[in-house]
């Protein structure tokens, strides 16, 4: 049964909530041919908002192919290139003679070809017949480009979790490749590629972006604002009268606020409320459904916590009790942190592990709403 309740895959269309504003410049900047960068924290609508744009050019009538590119599982040069390879090239191609026929005419003197048994063993589009050099790398990075001038379309390369990148050792030399293609691709030209950079992980997608400033001024970063409280109250509230059910505003207001207006975890929170109630949508269902939710995500939290040190937990607890000068000697002997280095060190402990960011005010924020919540209520005990 469709559910407007929608937490297993992106959202699009009549299920798609807020972020207009996003999707029209993300829109506006891939039909002006400039690549992006978008990095939010995990499940917070970064490919939906992608997918809900692509889905308004299409319905205005832009032809283009998309090549979606994960890198979740990528920690080598060799299987980077070939996935990147083999996933540009099943987005213009579908035919083994066709990808044997882009190989062989547009990444000549590489090493890179169409091996026709791995193809029909483990379905590879692109093989190596010896270790991938520099002249490699940039030439399957230019690959696009001439598909794009060759097939007569553009080109949208979907690059997820591109912060993987960085556990290939040879990360840098890719990263030169690629600012390399970037530069030489003309915007004038009425086909190109053009490539959306995403990832989860916050503040490692901030230390390429912004601290060591790969893709300068190459790459426009498009960030996410929270969508609208009563825009998610709304659609609370209607997904519910679909199914003959109601819930007070109040209540779903409630829901909202305590995940953060973050609309994966709303959607699966009203989903076990939904699968709870036949008829009204009581505070009784609201706490049984939170108990559920919190049961099928405390094993993870369970483990963030057992891989935090003492003090970095103390870091946490502070966070939690609104401080934000954590170099302050008050601060320091509350909460046994030793030192303002130590304070510096505790810190960027917990942004590597993702727990923490901080915001523009250089504010700290705790990444993930459930898990924050969770804290409070169940490890300091605090509420």
């Amino acid at each position: 049964m469709e559910t407007p309740f929608v937490y297993d895959r992106y959202v699009i269309d009549r299920n798609f909530i807020g972020r207009k504003a996003e999707c029209n410049t993300l829109r506006n900047l891939l039909t002006g041919k400039e690549d992006v960068a978008i990095y939010e924290p995990p499940k917070s609508g970064k490919m939906s908002v992608i997918q809900q744009a692509l889905f308004g050019m299409r319905i205005a009538g832009l032809r283009f192919a998309v090549c979606e590119l994960n890198l979740f599982n990528v920690r080598e040069k060799n299987r980077f290139l070939t996935k990147f390879g083999s996933s540009v090239i099943r987005a213009v191609a579908s035919t083994p003679e066709e990808y044997e026929a882009i190989i062989a005419g547009l990444l000549p003197d590489t090493h890179f070809v169409f091996d026709r048994q791995r193809f029909s063993v483990s379905d590879e589009v692109v093989s190596l017949n010896w270790d991938a050099d520099k002249n490699d790398i940039l030439s399957m990075l230019r690959l696009p480009l001439k598909l794009a001038e060759e097939k007569k379309t553009g080109i949208y390369i979907i690059a997820d979790e591109f912060q993987n990148l960085m556990s290939i050792p040879e990360y840098e030399e890719i990263f030169k490749a690629m600012e390399t293609v970037l530069r030489e691709k003309d915007k004038g030209k009425e086909y190109c590629p053009t490539f959306i950079l995403t990832g989860s992980m916050i503040n490692a997608m901030k230390y390429i972006f912004e601290e060591k400033k790969y893709f300068w001024r190459l790459t426009e970063h498009l960030p996410l604002q929270p969508v609208d409280e009563k825009e998610i109250v709304e659609h609370i509230v209607k997904g519910f009268l679909v199914s003959g059910k109601v819930i007070e505003r109040e209540l779903a207001a409630g829901a909202v606020k305590l995940f953060r207006s973050n609309i994966w975890y709303l959607n699966h929170f009203i989903s076990i409320c939904d699968s709870l109630s036949k008829g009204y949508i009581n505070e009784g269902v609201l706490m049984e459904a939170l108990k559920i939710i919190i049961s099928i995500h405390e094993p993870k939290f369970f483990s963030m916590t057992n891989n935090l040190t003492d003090h970095q937990m103390s870091l946490v607890k502070a966070i939690l009790d609104g401080e934000i000068k954590f170099s302050a000697s008050d601060v320091i002997e509350k909460y046994g942190l030793n030192s303002s280095a130590n304070v510096r060190r505790v810190k960027d402990a917990l942004k590597k592990k993702e727990i923490i960011t901080f915001n523009e005010k250089d504010e700290p924020v705790i990444l993930d709403p459930l898990f924050e919540y969770w804290l409070r209520r169940d490890y300091f005990e605090m509420e």
